[in-house]
């Protein structure tokens, strides 16, 4: 590859940026200067939106910006702006939501567009092209030629479509009025919905490519724990035992790659995404205590917590964001094998036991090599080894260790170490959950290090920050930032108590109520009153790839009214579910978190405050965890504490200790014996 000096974006912060600051390309970061310099000549937009690691982004790269013939020609024609799509979701949102408007039919990455320059409105959209013609796309440099041509003969139609754009823009998020009746409809119609799509063969919802959508998952766990309904358990477990046993989650390192090519599970897009990480350890943590505490769930816990402490924390904390399905050049190189590689690093009786279970004993399933895949349970392998199930696991797990190791020598995917707010919110619940649930303190000590990160680096002067490098943190926070905090320091506040952390809590809150809140209809917009103003400022209801916004502000600033005592809070998650409910009444199987936050509503969950000494604290707490429920939160608070808000400060320990058991706003008298705690929480529904 010709090296170039580096162009605007080698001072960025972003790693996917700063993979592009050597391309003859003239690019620009999205920033004031930018966007003046396209007003001032004239000169269209083109946006390119990707990030580290994407797969097709690199190929385009590759393909088109690192060849000095096609950057002349961008170069000459366009101002180009270049944005990495996990520092700012904003314009990621609005122009994905725009290219599904034009194109008609779903955006991805690499995303191309063509803004105007007076208004930024896309008057053409699309995803990756090629050098040449190929697959029905255009060479891309021909398609440079023919917008520019476009832009220059054909102004008033680009002006007529952009206004048709922007109203429909509008008209995608439909609001209430504030007066719909809330009702328990939606819920049983997704229950509906998700069971029409089940694949009853592999698990998961449709085919191939096959996501995990954990919030669908987390939606199946409420229904079945609130309804008992088989139905919704076997949907839940048999799914969450295949992706268990599949390709997608890394048999040897643990954590979760981001989808399943096919729709077995087998083949994963190799890129592991902490978002999806931090929602799976969570869901699998309550999985294990709701179905009586299946091993391979605890396994798959263990597994995923040790590879986010092992390869994506910080020293400092935080946690890192995506690793490349890349290495080398070639997709899946790092975690793929070579069967007589494999029989080379293993015993006889390590590869006996081995082969089987992970699918070497068949053809090689991806591009000539094998990636693991579970295809033999413990007791088929006793039988082909003549042991015990003990012997078994020993030898699968020597061979695990010697396969480890030698995967160590390999060069490893590129990593994408920016730490981004709501992505760390998401890890920080799961780690805090999984290491509550399952007992593993170091865990909860990995979500207390990430949360002392965030505090130290992404809040400043009263103000969330959504992203930093190397420590250095910038761009104003998003919807997601503050409402995923705002969850995982409520459930960071049940695994082990700091009251400077409810003290953040009721910040975000308040930030979320001032800045975010639409003070009409209600729900909370994604960037706040005093963001950059954008062709666009969305309202978003559904869930994507990771929990919608709103959702997770419903749910979360109820747990907090119910905690705290505070009805602004409560009154603002009624106001949401109002202003979402035609979206949700239209389209409920999109909308999970919301319908988390309904189920909420209808059915306010428990919330159980015991105040103690140690050791009585720990043994009043310990009570608790032996009666777990999925809709009881639990917070353990020392005696000593004070200065605590709303009803907390009348959640007093005078002598002794006390528990106050409340179901929504309605609580039973103060429980101050050890006997008569068990008797509740096991007795209440």
């Amino acid at each position: 590859m010709e090296t170039h000096p580096t162009n605007r974006l080698a001072a960025a912060t972003s790693p996917y940026l700063l993979q592009h600051a050597h391309n003859p390309v003239d690019w620009w970061p999205w920033c004031p200067e930018a966007l003046a310099l396209a007003r001032h000549e004239q000169k269209p937009i083109l946006l390119s939106i990707g990030y580290s690691a994407c797969h097709w982004c690199h190929v385009m790269a590759h393909e088109s910006f690192e060849d000095p013939g096609t950057a002349a020609l961008m170069n000459e024609l366009f101002v180009n702006i270049k944005v990495d799509r996990e520092e700012r979701p904003d314009l990621d949102r609005i122009y994905q939501t725009a290219h599904q408007l034009l194109a008609r039919r779903p955006g991805g990455w690499p995303l191309t567009l063509f803004l105007m320059p007076d208004d930024h409105a896309p008057f053409f959209a699309g995803t990756y092209f090629p050098p040449a013609p190929r697959h029905g796309l255009p060479a891309f440099r021909d398609l440079l030629k023919g917008v520019h041509q476009a832009y220059r003969e054909q102004p008033d139609a680009i002006r007529r479509q952009n206004a048709a754009l922007r109203e429909a823009l509008v008209e995608l998020e439909p609001q209430g009025d504030g007066r719909a009746l809330l009702a328990a409809a939606p819920l049983q119609e997704a229950e509906l919905q998700l069971a029409g799509s089940f694949d009853a063969d592999h698990g998961g919802f449709g085919g191939a490519p096959k996501f995990p959508h954990p919030t669908n998952l987390a939606l199946l766990l409420d229904r079945w724990q609130r309804s008992g309904g088989e139905s919704l358990r076997h949907m839940l477990l048999f799914t969450l035992e295949r992706m268990a046993q599949g390709g997608m989650n890394d048999q040897l390192g643990g954590g979760f790659c981001r989808y399943a090519v096919d729709a077995e599970w087998m083949i994963p897009h190799f890129e592991k995404m902490l978002y999806d990480n931090g929602a799976l350890l969570a869901l699998y943590a309550d999985a294990w205590q709701a179905a009586g505490r299946r091993p391979l769930f605890a396994h798959v816990c263990r597994r995923t917590a040790e590879w986010v402490m092992g390869e994506m924390q910080a020293p400092t904390g935080g946690y890192f964001s995506s690793l490349d399905a890349d290495s080398e050049g070639e997709e899946g190189r790092f975690y793929v094998w070579d069967r007589a590689a494999v029989r080379e690093l293993l015993t006889a009786d390590e590869y006996l036991v081995f082969a089987p279970r992970y699918g070497l004993d068949r053809p090689a399933n991806f591009e000539g090599h094998w990636h693991l895949h579970t295809r033999a349970d413990t007791a088929a392998l006793q039988a082909v080894s003549g042991l015990d199930a003990s012997g078994v696991r020993r030898l699968l797990a020597s061979a695990r260790n010697k396969l480890l190791a030698a995967r160590a020598q390999r060069v490893r995917p590129g990593r994408d170490d920016k730490v981004l707010t709501a992505w760390n919110a998401l890890m920080i619940t799961g780690m805090a959950r999984a290491g509550r649930l399952l007992g593993e303190p170091d865990w909860i000590d990995s979500a207390i290090r990430a949360v002392d990160f965030l505090r130290a680096t992404h809040w400043r002067d009263g103000r969330l920050l959504a992203t930093s490098r190397g420590g250095i943190a910038h761009l104003p926070a998003y919807l997601d930032d503050h409402a995923c905090l705002l969850e995982a320091l409520l459930e960071l506040l049940q695994a082990r108590w700091r009251t400077a952390d409810l003290d953040w809590a009721v910040a975000l809150a308040d930030a979320l109520l001032a800045h975010f809140e639409d003070p009409g209809p209600g729900g909370f917009f994604f960037t706040a009153d005093d963001h950059e103003q954008l062709l666009h400022r969305p309202k978003p209801w559904a869930d994507d790839a990771t929990p919608a916004g709103n959702g997770v502000a419903a749910l979360a600033l109820q747990r907090l009214g119910h905690l705290l005592g505070e009805t602004r809070y409560l009154d603002a998650a009624a106001r949401t579910l109002q202003a979402a409910w035609p979206a949700v009444e239209r389209m409920p199987y999109a909308h999970p978190t919301l319908l988390l936050a309904l189920a909420d509503y209808l059915e306010p969950p428990e919330t159980l405050v015991i105040r103690a000494d140690e050791p009585q604290l720990a043994q009043w707490r310990a009570a608790a965890d032996r009666h777990w429920r999925l809709h009881r939160s639990c917070y353990a608070i020392p005696a000593a504490a004070t200065d605590l808000p709303g009803l907390l400060a009348q959640r007093r320990a005078n002598a002794g200790a006390v528990a106050y058991l409340c179901r929504g706003t309605a609580c039973a008298a103060p429980i101050l014996d050890l006997p008569e705690l068990e008797r509740q929480l096991a007795t209440h529904p």
